[in-house]
């Protein structure tokens, strides 16, 4: 490291010349920007509120290099800033570390750590060139200032540089002024010494106490105050139904010491430097959690601004410009590990992330504060989908032991199967099929009744409700929690500019020719912020460029189902050809062809997952909660398209446009339209729906994701293994816990894990009616699925960045979106798919006796074989008897009647019939769930009535502390002045007397973390008091 004189520039920068990307303008993304220098390419280097960094002259390697600012000198601020930079190669320092998570002093904590990847310059010196075509020249300078540019510097040599190079020297300077700012808003920063040729350096970050307070009062971050109070509920029934179930419950409860009692609950008050006599401030180190302090810092990286990087605001845009490679938080240590260094990480590990405690509760509270309240939120939600999916699958189970108990008894399957009935049917393809009788799909018929049965019926009707109830159940929950986390009444935080929009905006105003960075800064009027923002007509190639991508992604996907349809027919026929195949085609095909959709399902998932990425990413999205809001929506149609079009094919298509014998439809003049078996679409419908769910969650969401992740870490330890210099000096010292850390995948959100539950979501919901084992086998992948993402975000992910959210946003809107779907899906799978409605219509209006005999051979039409097309006849029949009528599944009229092959009376009666129902159906289900709704408030009323209770112990508590500091305050001034009149001729006295008193009033400002002790022993000792200073408790 080159060092620096008192009073030089702190980049090292002094050149000539005014870089035109210096002078741009800052964008208004930001509600609150830390001052940040501006630098240009000048002799000198302008001060910053009379602070200059002295620095030490050079030091050799593992030696401990302070940058201190004196507060004596300077005066505007008490903190020091500690800059240490540690040679990773020496085997003593790191031995003598007592813990990974704190700086060498072994006192201050790593709160946050930057990494970016390094080259030092292979060049060599120029000794002098007559070219006129040099190389790139850096000037490194020795410490001295004020010369001229162009005046010879003792000490300076000239180096040759490459591109490379002048690239890396640019970041470099880029990363000191990013560096700089974050001490000058009071970070603390530790680095290691880039002694190697290339190499990944760690910038430990740590947030002072002054700078948590400040920002905490900033952000409004709610902490607990002294007093403490036990919720007590009501015992009403449903209150005593909770304590047997919590006993019951009781040994599947996870083994976390610190969320043991939850009836006793802190008051927790925003954040003010002005009321810390409110805190239980015991320790200053603990007093913000690791994750509460690793927010405030982000949310400082993410405002500090950098002005050689053509003024970026935050460390994300410093990443997007490679500048630096990565930004995270620690984890709290290894999750193996002996037991008696316990930290949150290894409880996390121990009692929620391993499989083996698969059938215990997961401990939200302590998600929550290791994770943050966002991810709390997901496995919460997680959670309770997962424990609806069990009433879900029971009620499933039973309706298909239903149809296996009831099979025998079926009568329209006993008609089909029975050989004397000798229904002859129509040849299913052209030439090379034969007439066949309908017993011989008896097999299908029977297995229909197993999922086309009356049970099905109020199933369907009841996962209606039930995914209301789940719905409702949630909004409870998520209301629960917040009033345990202090999620109520916080305010939504304005989020700062993604680095690509400041690029699009910054362009937009290249262009314009509105560079002044003096305007910018100074005039803040309505209409200026207007042109600092991108409006509808910069946006419009984006959202044109968005429409028709996704219409074509659809288009492709409708494609590929035609195309599977067409598979299907030509591989039909192609089979029908061979007699020793012919008896197995349409179960041949129909696997197949389902396994194909599987197949190119998973591969369009991937490919429309980074299609959706990019669309966004042209829409130029302000903020990251914009970005994600549009991604999701995006990725969830196309997903959803992709998921399901196949099955709405099946489900409502297929079989209705076939035609009928001697007037087929065909594909391409050669093939016919597929029909349905002869027991319905409803048997191939479950068949579809079971082996996409089953593959999508087995391949996909299982095999992804454990596969690629420890893949792509093999690659990254290969990579660092074969970089030059990497691992010799990994092998000398024990890795530290940044390094550590930088070895595990980043995090990339929640969108994927709350993707695959939405999609699982509507498999459940939207044909349950077709497949009644949907929620068994959702709720079996479950179980499984929150351990998996458990071991992933504690072993496998770096750890993410707190965020306070209230719910979990957009997610919910589409949840509701598929429940209402749901309905209208069912009842058209019901109406149309099934046969429930031609049977009630057959017993109720054509029957004899009021039953189902005679079913089939009502729904079978009559048609005349001597009136099939020419070269359709079958070809070489083996049929045992001649054929002169052939019976096809429709309602027409028979070939002696006047309008032979006419829709008849019956195909109208069951069309309205199947109309009526979807209307009553929807109506009475939609009624249903609105009167479930109604009835489920969405706040519970025990926490609502706390939340009411808590206001007003706030109240309490806020104005007995302020009156007992008022009481204080007035005895000791009366104290004072009752000092100084008792002793008048002692003036010396006198003046130490007041001098201890001031003194105490500054130290209970200036540590405040003694105050509240102090005040409170003082109000003991005045009032008689037994109340504890520390833990007051009220009974609600």
């Amino acid at each position: 490291m080159a060092t620096r004189a008192h009073g030089e520039c702190p980049l090292g920068t002094a050149q000539t010349g005014v870089s035109p990307l210096l002078d741009l303008p800052r964008l208004p993304c930001s509600p609150r920007r830390m001052p940040s220098r501006t630098v240009t390419r000048e002799a000198s280097c302008p001060k910053h509120s009379g602070l200059n960094l002295k620095v030490p002259p050079p030091l050799s390697p593992g030696q401990l290099r302070l940058v201190n600012r004196d507060p004596e000198q300077h005066g505007t601020t008490s903190s020091s800033v500690i800059n240490n930079f540690l040679d990773p190669n020496d085997p003593t320092s790191s031995e003598a570390r007592q813990s990974r998570m704190h700086f060498l002093d072994n006192q201050r904590k790593v709160d946050y750590v930057l990494v970016y990847h390094y080259r030092n310059r292979g060049g060599q010196p120029v000794q002098g060139s007559s070219s006129g075509h040099r190389a790139p020249l850096a000037v490194i300078s020795n410490g001295e200032m004020g010369k001229e540019p162009n005046a010879s510097r003792q000490g300076d040599m000239m180096i040759e540089m490459g591109p490379q190079d002048a690239l890396e020297e640019e970041r470099k300077e880029q990363r000191e002024e990013f560096e700089y700012n974050l001490m000058e808003a009071g970070l603390e920063l530790e680095k290691d010494l880039e002694n190697k040729n290339q190499g990944s350096s760690f910038v430990r970050i740590h947030a002072p106490w002054q700078v948590l307070t400040r920002e905490a009062e900033f952000l409004k971050i709610k902490v607990p105050t002294k007093k403490m109070y036990e919720i007590k509920s009501k015992n009403t029934i449903t209150a005593k139904f909770n304590d047997i179930v919590q006993k019951l419950t009781l040994p599947l409860l996870p083994h976390i010491p610190e969320h043991s009692n939850n009836k006793m609950k802190n008051l927790s008050y925003p954040f003010s430097r002005e009321k810390l006599y409110l805190y239980n401030i015991k320790d200053k180190d603990t007093f913000f959690n690791n994750a509460t302090r690793s927010r405030i810092v982000h949310e400082i990286l993410k405002r500090t601004s950098c002005s050689r990087a053509n003024n970026v605001m935050g460390i994300n845009s410093l990443i997007a410009h490679n500048i630096y490679e990565a930004a995270y938080p620690l984890h709290d240590g290894e999750y193996e590990g002996p037991e008696t260094d316990m930290n949150d990480r290894k409880l996390l590990y121990q009692e929620w992330a391993r499989y083996g405690v698969f059938y215990k509760f997961q401990p939200i509270d302590l998600i929550r504060k290791y994770f943050g309240e966002k991810i709390g939120l997901y496995f919460a939600w997680l959670g309770l989908y997962t424990a609806f999916l069990i009433p879900a699958s029971l009620i499933g189970v039973i309706v298909f032991l239903y149809g296996c108990a009831t099979i025998e008894d079926d009568i329209p399957s006993k008609e089909m199967c029975d050989e004397k009935n000798g229904f002859t049917m129509c040849p299913l393809c052209d030439k090379s099929c034969d007439y066949w009788n309908l017993s011989s799909a008896c097999g299908t018929a029977r297995a229909s009744h197993l999922f086309d049965n009356p049970a099905t019926v109020f199933f369907s009707i009841f996962m209606a409700l039930w995914a209301t109830m789940f719905l409702e159940n949630w909004k409870r929950l998520q209301m629960r929690l917040g009033y345990f986390w202090d999620l109520t009444g916080i305010e939504e935080e304005e989020e700062h500019c993604r680095p690509e929009y400041e690029t699009r905006v910054r362009k937009k105003i290249l262009k314009q020719h509105q560079t002044h960075v003096q305007k910018m800064e100074t005039e803040k009027n309505e209409s200026e912020d207007e042109d600092d923002r991108l409006n509808w007509k910069d946006r419009l190639p984006g959202y044109l460029m968005n429409f028709a991508s996704i219409l074509f992604m659809i288009a492709l996907t409708f494609s590929i189902v035609f195309g599977v349809i067409v598979y299907r027919s030509t591989v039909a026929a192609a089979l029908s050809l061979n007699k020793s195949t012919r008896s197995n085609v349409r179960a041949t095909v129909t696997a197949t062809a389902v396994l194909l959709n599987l197949i190119v399902i998973l591969i369009l998932d991937e490919i429309y997952g980074a299609v959706a990425k990019w669309l966004t990413k042209i829409e130029v999205p302000r903020t990251e909660e914009s970005f994600e809001q549009r991604l999701i929506l995006k990725a969830f149609l196309l997903k959803f398209v992709n998921a399901y079009s196949s099955i709405f094919y099946v489900a409502f298509f297929k079989g209705r446009f076939v035609g009928r014998p001697g007037s087929y439809v065909y594909v391409f003049d050669n093939y016919r339209m597929e029909e349905c078996a002869p027991g319905g679409c409803l048997m191939e419908l479950c068949l579809q729906l079971s082996i996409i769910m089953l593959g999508k969650q087995l391949i996909q969401n299982n095999i992804f994701e454990i596969g690629i992740p420890k893949l792509k870490k093999l690659l990254r330890k290969l990579k660092d293994e074969t970089e030059p210099g990497e691992t010799a000096s990994s092998e000398l010292k024990q890795p530290e816990q940044w390094d550590l850390d930088y070895s595990l995948e980043p995090y990339t959100g929640l969108t994927p894990e709350y993707m695959e539950m939405i999609i699982q979501f509507g498999f459940v919901s939207l044909f349950v009616a077709s497949f009644p084992l949907a929620p068994l086998f959702a709720l079996l992948n479950n179980v499984i699925e929150i351990r998996l993402d458990a071991k992933k975000f504690v072993t496998e992910l770096r750890r993410p960045d707190a965020v306070r959210t209230k719910d979990i946003g957009i997610w919910f809107d589409i949840l509701s979106g598929i429940g209402k779907f749901s309905v209208i899906s069912n009842a058209f799978v019901i109406a149309v798919t099934s046969d429930f409605i031609p049977r009630l219509v057959y017993q109720y209006s054509y029957s004899h006796n009021g039953t189902l005999h005679g079913f089939i051979d009502h729904t079978l039409s009559y048609f005349n074989v001597s009136q099939l097309k020419e070269g359709t006849q079958p070809q070489n029949s083996n049929f045992d008897q001649e054929v002169l009528f052939c019976r096809f599944k429709d309602y027409r009229e028979p070939p002696w009647a006047p309008n032979q092959y006419e829709f008849s009376k019956q195909y109208w009666s069951v069309l309205s019939a199947r109309l009526a129902f979807v209307i009553i159906f929807q109506n009475l289900v939609m009624f249903l769930s609105v009167l479930v709704d109604w009835m489920i408030p969405d706040i519970p009323k025990d926490i609502s009535d706390q939340i009411k209770k808590e206001k007003s112990l706030l109240v309490d508590f806020f104005l007995k502390e302020e009156n007992e500091k008022l009481k204080m305050t007035d005895s000791s001034q009366r104290s004072q002045s009752q000092g100084e009149r008792g002793s008048p001729k002692s003036p010396t006295r006198s003046t130490r007397h007041s001098s201890r008193l001031s003194s105490c009033r500054s130290s209970r400002h200036s540590s405040p973390h003694v105050s509240p002790h102090t005040s409170q022993s003082q109000r003991r000792s005045q009032r008689g008091s037994h109340v504890s200073s520390t833990s007051q408790h009220t009974v609600v």
